[in-house]
């Protein structure tokens, strides 16, 4: 049984499809220091405490006119419309840039819950970058280090919790046969 889908979006070079690979539990998604790889909507199944979900991978929106972008845009748009829950990563290392403002202005619309991922906090020297993120206007905030896997465990806890309980249609009448 599938609890829900959850969209992971952000600007670009904040380690989406690292951290989507990362929840996915295999490298599915490419991934590299260029800005503009993923374009297109990738989707994956993932597991967690025996609760089942939906992932989709994004590619980075920018409002500024760069190659592509109309096109990626619109494939974001449309991960955010099927998703029950966003998680929107950013770069903990950075701090809030205009992009993420654009992007968080973008994710407030859909009126779905947020959860803000705070990537490549590797480093205890940086864990106090994330409050920063707090001024979003979000109210789960989690340190992530997709390179090292670290703040999955709590992140993966806050998704189960606000994913929709999809109930299974159980069939009280069904005859069963034992040959």
């Amino acid at each position: 049984m599938t609890r829900g889908t959850v969209a992971i979006v952000g600007r670009p070079n904040v380690g989406k499809s690292s951290v989507f690979n990362r929840l996915a539990g295999q490298k599915l998604a490419i991934t590299d220091d260029v800005s503009g790889i993923t374009r297109d909507r990738l989707y994956a199944k993932c597991e967690w405490l025996d609760q089942e979900f939906s992932l989709i991978d994004t590619g980075g929106i920018e409002l500024s006119d760069v190659p592509f972008m109309v096109e990626i845009k619109a494939q974001a748009q449309l991960a955010i419309d099927e998703a029950d829950v966003i998680l929107f990563i950013v770069d903990g290392r950075v701090g809030i840039t205009n992009g993420d403002q654009d992007v968080i202005n973008i994710l407030h619309r859909s009126n779905k819950p947020i959860i803000v991922g705070a990537n490549k906090i590797d480093d205890l020297k940086f864990m106090d970058n994330i409050y920063e993120f707090y001024n979003l206007g979000v109210s789960n905030v989690f340190p992530l280090s997709a390179l090292h896997g670290i703040g999955f465990g709590d992140l993966l806890d806050e998704i189960i919790k606000l994913l929709p309980n999809k109930k299974e249609k159980r069939y009280e009448d069904t005859i069963e046969f034992c040959v």
